[in-house]
Formats: structure tokens, sequence, C-alpha cells
């Protein structure tokens, strides 16, 4: 695994640590390519990777259509609630998108808070579209936590 893989799975390892609602991270590129993820074992199980990470390619897609014709300017984030729990996608860079999956315990607020300052981290480290030369076509399984 690359230095920066790592730096990655440590944002995303750091995000956990705020709260034990959420359940799973990912790190994703605009064109739905996995960069990095964490999910609780719990869930890992029922969840398929390959099609969360394309539901919420999907999602942030549509929502950038919609803010860009109602003229709303760049989209910030998606916030899809279901019965059991919450769904957070976010901007983090031009290029990358961070996804959240929370259960219903969550605070919400402190939630999009703790999710907005991963997203100001995951900018920072400066990723962009991933490419073979930056070692980040598929950063593996997922790291499992707790």
């Amino acid at each position: 695994m690359t230095i920066f893989s790592e730096t990655l799975l440590e944002i995303l390892s750091e995000l956990h640590s705020t709260s034990v609602a959420i359940q799973a991270s990912a790190i994703i590129s605009n064109d739905g390519l996995l960069m990095a993820t964490f999910i609780d074992k719990k869930l890992q199980k029922k969840l398929d990777e390959d099609r969360a990470t394309a539901m919420a390619t999907a999602i942030f897609a549509q929502a950038k259509r919609v803010a860009h014709e109602i003229k709303l300017g760049g989209l910030q984030q998606v916030l899809v609630q279901g019965k059991d729990g919450y769904c957070i996608v976010m901007a983090a860079g031009e290029q990358v998108m961070l996804s959240v999956l929370l259960d219903n315990s969550a605070q919400l607020g402190f939630s999009l808070l703790s999710c907005g300052r991963c997203a100001q981290k995951i900018t920072a480290t400066g990723v962009v579209k991933p490419s073979p030369r930056m070692g980040l076509v598929y950063l593996g399984k997922s790291k499992d936590f707790g």
C-alpha cells in the first residue's frame, strides 16, 4: 500500500473515531472509482461496496445537475435520510467526494461538521482523479474497524 493510500485511510479512521454512528465511509473519484474505504464489521457483510460507490456517484452527479439548473452554485453536499439512517455525500475537492453512512442514532449536525472537516483534510492532501502512476487505481479491500 502506498504512503498516499495510507494517508487517506488514516483520514477516514479519524472520521470514524468522532462518532459511533458512522458505519462506513469512502473516498470516491467523481467518475466512480473507489479510492479508500472504511467499513464497520457489522455492516461489511450486508453492504456491497461497488454498488454503494456507484449509487453515491450517481446521487452526487444528479444533485450537481439539479444545483446547476436551479442556479445554486457548486454542489457542496447531498443528504439522504432513510428509516434506518443517513447517507452523506460531500465534495472533497474538484474531482473527489466523501461518502458516509450513519445509523439513525447519529447527531446530524455534529456528523455534518465532522464530515466537512474530513472533506477539508482530503482536499488538503491534493488528491485528484486517480491514475495508475499515482498508485491509486484500487486500494484493496476495506480496512476493518471495531
